[in-house]
Parts: structure tokens; C-alpha cells; sequence
């Protein structure tokens, strides 16, 4: 089977973003199908685009990569422009890929992975000109979670978005969500719920683990002997990051300096976070810059005592964090604000707590309880490698997507 994937942030390990899609197309290489993926070339360490050229081809593990100069490859790119730059660019890599990608070979199947939910369009494009099945990947729904967190509030673009949804949902053979709550949006949307399966991030149990030695980055990063919770990940809007630094105030206003944040990425929100604690004066919140891969990152990660999978306060939650995934194969205690599935998985597995998005207050508690229980929080980490062993495992959720691209086809 020849697979044409699309995905606008396709990277490795050496990339400093998410890695779903590599490890699927790596899975689906492994079992003797054809990769083609599709993915931004611009600002894009692992496959640039050479200057004054549309694109560019590479390989990488059997995967072959289709780099064009469109848009830009890193989402967190995106979270310093407004929002009528990004969906221009969004607009710029589905004309692109549509243009570039019918002088490909013919595949059996188009697979586009949102976000940007324009990808989608590309998908849907792609699919009707080689007369074959387009499967669709929901990762973020669109525009519900830009709503929710106040990023879209105009209705005619919203309604605009709600539009572009519904036509890519009914020209999509099949459909994947990241979440329940994603599978409920999609079917609200008026798509029958046999056409959604539900496949979530996967747990990366082989780069991520409590065996990991965080020794040399603890202390690089300062933390001595002090009780350490890390959020690594996009500090953007909907990340809503403030809720740590009012934790961190509290603390410190406490005169508990046994208890040190890490926030470890980047966005269009940290220059502000900076400003923030250097306001507070706060020396219980340390800044960590990207690393060029996700092994450093691992490391990081095993050198802290619990995650924080953290965002602002919103309607719905259906989001599907590759963090909280990652933190779970880490063997880490997960801190979440996040209610509804992703909070339940947390609190029924007993491998952290989950919090009130409107208190940081209960961030501050929390890990006070944790540094003064130790035993407390290497249980929740045990069950929290348990869980990612039992639920998450990357290689069980890469076989689900293989049988649902081969169904597609088969129904052709």
C-alpha cells in the first residue's frame, strides 16, 4: 500500500515538535508499505528547502519526504503571529501541497493530519484527482478550541471554520480523533459515529523512561535539591501558562523555596511569562530553551520530579497532549488542569492529580504534598509507566492506524 502523508509539522526525533506522524510512518514502512510524506520545508532543521526552489526530496528510515517551501514546518512559529498570518500560511501550505503533490506517484491512500484544519482541504484535493480513499486525522478541534480559548471570536470566521470542517468530514472516508471528546465534536458536526475511531497520542516507552539518567541535566539546569515540576511544550495562548507563574507566587510568597518550576519551549507567550516572574521576582521559575533533540528532552524530563500538562481554562476539553503522553512513559506523576478524559485517565489510574484551571492555588498545594510525600509520588509514577505500558503503547496505536488505512482502501 502506498500511503501520501500529509502533515505541515512532520518531524523526528532530531526535530523539536511532535513525532506521531514519523513513528506511524515508520511503523507502516517497518510492515512493507510506501510512505510518502508531505511537510513544510521552511523553518525546518531536518528538511529545508534550498533557497529559490518550490521543493525538496529526502528519505529518512524508508520515509520518503516531500519538504515544501510553504508555511513553516515548527507550530511554534506560529504562536507569535496573528491569526489572519497563520491561516494565510495555512492557506499557502494546502495550495502548495495540492500543486506539488499531483506531479507525485499515484497512492492508494491520502492521509492528512490536522492541525491546521486546512490540511485537510489538501487531503480532500488530493484524494478526488487520484480517484482514491482520503482518511482524515483530527488532532485539535477546529474552531471549538480556538474558541474556547478566546483565540477566534469572530462569527463570521467562525462560521467560515465550521463550513471547512463539515465539507473535509463528509469528503473523508474515514476519520481518526484523538480523544473522545474529539470523536463527540465530529459526530455533533453531523458525521455518523461508525466513520470516527479513536486513536490517542502514543506513550514513547523506548526514548521515554524512569530509567532515564537526569542526573547532568539537573544540574545544569540548577535545581540542586529542590523539588522540581516541569512543563515542556508550546508557550503559546491556549497554553495558558500564567496559572504556573501564580503558583510559583504563591510559593513563594509561602516561603517555600524547597519547590522549583521548570517551563522548557517556546512561543509567543514566553517573553510575556518572563516578564511576568521577573515582575514577581521570582526565583523559583527557571527557563529551559529548546534542545535539538527529543533524547535531550528525555533527559530533562527524567531529571524532574513530576510534569505539568497545563492549559487555560476553557468550555470543552478535548485535547490530546503529547506531553501528558510522554510524562506517562517517563514514569513521572502528571499534574493536569484539564478536565473531562484526560483528567479522569489521570486521577482513575492514580498517576497524579487532576486540577482547577481557575486555581492556581491547587497547582501550589499539590506540590507541596508531593515534596513532603515522596513515597506518594514514586507510586503515582510507577502507575503512571503502568498506564503507558497497558494503554498508550505506540506500537498497539501505529497497528490501529495501519488497519484503518487498509479498510479505507479495501472499501475503495
Amino acid at each position: 500500500m502506498h500511503i501520501l502523508y500529509l502533515h505541515q509539522y512532520f518531524a523526528t526525533r532530531k526535530g523539536l515538535t511532535g513525532t506521531r506522524s514519523y513513528e506511524f510512518a515508520r511503523y507502516l514502512v517497518g510492515k512493507g508499505h510506501r510512505v510518502t510524506m508531505m511537510t513544510s520545508g521552511l523553518a525546518n532543521r531536518e528538511f529545508p528547502v534550498p533557497e529559490g526552489k518550490q521543493y525538496a526530496k529526502f528519505e529518512t528510515e524508508g520515509i520518503g519526504v516531500v519538504a515544501i517551501a510553504a508555511a513553516y514546518n515548527d507550530p511554534q512559529v506560529g504562536t507569535g503571529m496573528s491569526g489572519p498570518q497563520r491561516m494565510l500560511k495555512f492557506y499557502q501550505f494546502a495550495w502548495s501541497a495540492c500543486r506539488i503533490g499531483k506531479k507525485l506517484p499515484a497512492p492508494d491512500v491520502v492521509f492528512a493530519t490536522h492541525t491546521p484544519l486546512t490540511i485537510g482541504l489538501a487531503g480532500l484535493t488530493l484524494g478526488q484527482y487520484f480517484k482514491v480513499p482520503f482518511v482524515f486525522e483530527v488532532r485539535d478541534l477546529w474552531p471549538e478550541a480556538l474558541v474556547n480559548v478566546g483565540a477566534l471570536k469572530n462569527p463570521l470566521a467562525i462560521l467560515w471554520l465550521e463550513r471547512m470542517a463539515k465539507k473535509i468530514y463528509t469528503g473523508a472516508k474515514h476519520i481518526v480523533a484523538l480523544s473522545p471528546g474529539m470523536k463527540e465534536g465530529i459526530v455533533r458536526a453531523g458525521v455518523p459515529t461508525g466513520k470516527v475511531t479513536v486513536i490517542p497520542n502514543a506513550s514513547d516507552l523506548e526514548l521515554f523512561g524512569p530509567d532515564v539518567d537526569g542526573s547532568v541535566e539537573r544540574q545544569r539546569l540548577g535545581l540542586g535539591d529542590r523539588f522540581a515540576a516541569i512543563y515542556f511544550g508550546a508557550m503559546g495562548l491556549a497554553n495558558g501558562l500564567e496559572y504556573v507563574i501564580e503558583a510559583a507566587r504563591i510559593l513563594a510568597e509561602r516561603g517555600n523555596n524547597k519547590i522549583v518550576f521548570v517551563l522548557h519551549g517556546s512561543g509567543g507567550k514566553r517573553a510575556e511569562l518572563e516578564k511576568m516572574a521577573s515582575e514577581y521576582e521570582l526565583t523559583n521559575v527557571i527557563f529551559s530553551d529548546l534542545v535539538p533533540d527529543k533524547e535531550q528532552l528525555a533527559r530533562i524530563v527524567a531529571g524532574c520530579d513530576v510534569c505539568m500538562t497545563i492549559y487555560r481554562a476553557a468550555k470543552e476539553y478535548a485535547w490530546s497532549p503529547n506531553k501528558m503522553f510522554d510524562a506517562l512513559a517517563a514514569g513521572k506523576p502528571v499534574l493536569i488542569n484539564v478536565p473531562g478524559w484526560l483528567g479522569e485517565t489521570i486521577e482513575n489510574n492514580n498517576c497524579g492529580k487532576c486540577l482547577d484551571a481557575n486555581r492556581p492555588k491547587m497547582l501550589a498545594d499539590t506540590l507541596e504534598e508531593l515534596a513532603a510525600d515522596r513515597e506518594l509520588c514514586r507510586r503515582m509514577g510507577k502507575n503512571a509507566r503502568e498506564l503507558a505500558e497497558r494503554e498508550f503503547d505506540r506500537v498497539k496505536l501505529a497497528n490501529r492506524i495501519e488497519n484503518v488505512l487498509i479498510e479505507a482502501v479495501s472499501k475503495k
